[in-house]
């Protein structure tokens, strides 16, 4: 069974960095992993996904630039580092991985088998 648990949220001011970190425990050496982020009132959004591998990573257009995800195998934990962050970046962030090691469907999130309970990111204005 794998468990995902995020750290790293907070509150931040606009212009603002913040890392958040997915640590995992269970067999994810192999998994296509992603972050999601839903916002109050709004349907869960594709943020960031990265290969088993690390060797491929995709970003929703809306972060793109700004954001990078990233992964150390060796210590089970996924990373999204978050520059330049505006007010409409606040949302619930949560990490994900699927048992799927293609890359097919990776920014929908029916696709993954595991997710965490998800770290609240608020951006101030």
């Amino acid at each position: 069974q794998v468990q995902l648990v995020e750290s790293g949220g907070g509150l931040v001011q606009a212009g603002g960095s913040l890392r958040l970190s997915c640590a995992a425990s269970g067999r994810t050496v192999t998994y296509t992993m992603g972050w999601f982020r839903q916002a109050p009132g709004k349907e869960r959004e594709f943020v960031a996904a990265i290969s088993w591998s690390g060797g491929s990573t995709y970003y929703g257009d809306s972060v793109k630039g700004r954001f990078t995800i990233s992964r150390d195998n060796a210590k089970t934990t996924m990373y999204l580092q978050m520059n330049s962050l505006k007010p409409e970046d606040t949302a619930i962030y949560s990490c994900a991985a699927r048992k799927e090691r293609s890359l097919v469907g990776y920014w929908s999130s029916p696709t993954y088998d595991y997710w965490g309970q998800g770290t609240q990111v608020t951006v101030s204005s």
